[in-house]
């Protein structure tokens, strides 16, 4: 088995610098807390998994010729990717607007009425499994926007596979091989953006940055659906 190891690993090295779904995902996750970061990039490598494995058995041929199939698959990724846009935004403007009741009576943790004192509102914080879940679904479901799923290994891999040896061994080596890439580039990328964290202890920086990258994910959901 003759394989372009280093062109592979080059094309691959490319595709994860290119912001897609998982990327933003990542990083807001990371930024919230590195460990939540963590598992979004698990989730993110389990999805990049079914892939590779749906296209060594030749699933995802099936899937790219349905176009019934196809669209069923990129609607969903782009429902799900508007879901956590919606649900940031939301979370963004009650935020604020509870940091401007706040500021209305005289600030955070004032003494109220009978000399009650109001704790600031906190929003809750994501469970590991919910960072997990993120990445995974955001990975499997956007098979058009995310140059690491389907249609990566579809159009890619076959390229650095020797025709003369086992068509599915060599996808699963590869594929494995772009896990494992995938795995030291987002854990470098948790890294660095949980530098943010201190900047995001800011509730007003907080609101600014959830409304940010809820409209991120709201217009690649869009993008996502329209692509033909």
């Amino acid at each position: 088995m003759s394989i372009d190891l280093m062109g592979f690993l080059g094309v691959v090295m490319l595709a994860y610098l290119i912001p897609g779904p998982d990327f933003f995902v990542i990083v807001r996750a990371a930024a919230s807390r590195p460990s939540l970061g963590r598992m979004a990039a698990l989730g993110a490598q389990t999805g990049l998994c079914v892939h590779m494995l749906a296209a060594a058995l030749g699933l995802s041929v099936v899937a790219a010729r349905s176009p019934a199939v196809f669209t069923a698959i990129k609607l969903a990724g782009a429902a799900y990717l508007v879901y956590l846009g919606v649900r940031a935004v939301a979370a963004a403007r009650r935020s604020a607007a509870e940091r401007r009741r706040g500021a209305a009576r005289g600030g955070d943790g004032r003494a109220l009425g009978d000399g009650a004192v109001q704790e600031p509102a906190t929003k809750p914080e994501p469970s590991r499994r919910d960072g997990f879940t993120q990445g995974f679904l955001t990975n499997v479901l956007n098979p058009v926007l995310n140059p690491k799923a389907a249609l990566f290994f579809l159009s890619v891999v076959p390229q650095f596979v020797d025709g003369h040896g086992s068509m599915s061994g060599q996808i699963l080596f590869l594929g494995v091989l772009d896990v494992l890439v995938g795995v030291l580039y987002w854990l470098v990328l948790v890294s660095a953006a949980a530098q943010l964290r201190t900047l995001l202890g800011r509730p007003a920086f907080r609101d600014r940055w959830d409304m940010t990258t809820g409209w991120l994910f709201i217009a690649i959901g869009i993008g996502v659906a329209a692509v033909d």
